[in-house]
């Protein structure tokens, strides 16, 4: 496993990337929120902690329900010196994320409603070519000072 003091790849501007592939599963949001705050505390960040594991929590929920995949990548990056980024991989293209209304009696489908109002920004990145992506990161950024 892939530990806060070992990272995995490093930015071209020097910023660290920390990641780590686990099963496509709901249970998987428990180890992807002690990565978080693992990374965080190495950071320095752990004023972000919950809102990212919370963020964390939310991508796992949706990938684990939404695609057939048996693996997602979790990411844990810092973009610039004010960014922090999470993310959450899957090999399933055509499956894009959308903010959907829930009904007030549903039990479910409220996920990107709270990353959108957890997250400073929120979005997908496609992987692979244009003509045949591979798959997909969707990914949440916090402010690392100020901000929301």
């Amino acid at each position: 496993m892939t530990t806060p003091e070992t990272p995995v790849e490093v930015f071209a501007a020097g910023c660290p990337t920390y990641s780590q592939t686990f099963p496509c599963e709901p249970s998987t949001a428990e180890l992807g929120r002690e990565l978080v705050r693992g990374v965080l505390g190495v950071w320095r960040l752990d004023g972000l902690a919950d809102r990212a594991a919370l963020i964390v929590t939310e991508l796992i929920a949706n990938a684990s329900r939404h695609t057939p995949c048996p693996e997602i990548r979790l990411t844990v990056g810092r973009p610039s010196a004010t960014r922090l980024r999470v993310g959450v991989v899957d090999r399933e293209p055509s499956r894009l994320p959308a903010l959907s209304r829930a009904a007030d009696d549903d039990e479910s489908g409220r996920g990107l409603f709270v990353v959108d109002a957890v997250a400073e920004r929120w979005g997908y990145d496609l992987h692979g070519s244009d003509r045949r992506p591979w798959g997909k990161e969707v990914w949440a950024e916090l402010r690392t000072e100020g901000g929301k």
